[in-house]
């Protein structure tokens, strides 16, 4: 018989101790999940955390209905979320599998309104930008800020890049605004370089 490490059992307990009092609070939480301490969260109603998917300290997970839409804020399967990130949403923000996040992201489907010169930005309305989707598999980098924008699968976002236009699939993007830089080409298995000079057309 196999010998279980100290390690594996206090995995398995840690984990299961965070299953079990965190699955009535979340609208969903999957066994193996780990949202550690200290986070903030607003909504717990509105969040749905993977299996085995992280959420490191001092991040902030903000889910609020604005409008009639109830909001969605998704944290797919084996998802490793860093440390003093701040994920928003209002309408629906869906993270797929396995998406690793760097540390200091800011990750929104929305906005302050500022379209009234008389009132502090602070006290106008949040309005809805545009749904954010990030692919399976993608990589985004410390210090990146996406904004109603769509992240395409197996995508790489490099550091300090603000995202607010679609990214497509097997991408690496960089820059303010950021610019798609390669691309894979499954025809010759290589990761090219790009011709764009432009930002990413939305």
């Amino acid at each position: 018989m196999k010998k279980i490490s100290r390690q594996k059992i206090f995995w398995m307990a840690r984990v299961t101790f965070l299953y079990l009092i965190n699955r009535f609070r979340y609208k969903k939480y999957e066994f193996g999940a780990q949202v550690l301490k200290p986070l903030r969260v607003n909504g717990h109603e509105y969040i749905s955390i993977g299996r085995n998917a992280v959420v490191q300290r001092y991040t902030w997970l903000f889910a609020a209905k604005i409008d009639e839409h109830e909001p969605e804020l998704i944290i797919g399967e084996g998802c490793a979320i860093g440390d003093f990130n701040h994920i928003c949403a209002v309408r629906r923000v869906v993270f797929g599998r396995n998406v690793l996040l760097a540390n200091g992201i800011y990750i929104s489907d929305n906005l302050h309104g500022f379209e009234d010169i008389h009132t502090p930005i602070m006290h106008q309305p949040v309005r809805f930008k545009a749904e954010v989707h990030i692919g399976d598999g993608s990589w985004i980098g410390e210090n990146v800020c996406i904004i109603g924008a769509r992240i395409g699968k197996n995508c790489v976002i490099g550091a300090n890049s603000v995202v607010t236009r679609d990214v497509p699939d097997y991408s690496i993007a960089v820059g303010s605004p950021a610019k798609v830089i390669k691309r894979y080409n499954p025809e010759t298995g290589i990761w090219e370089q790009t011709e764009v000079k432009e930002p990413i057309a939305g």
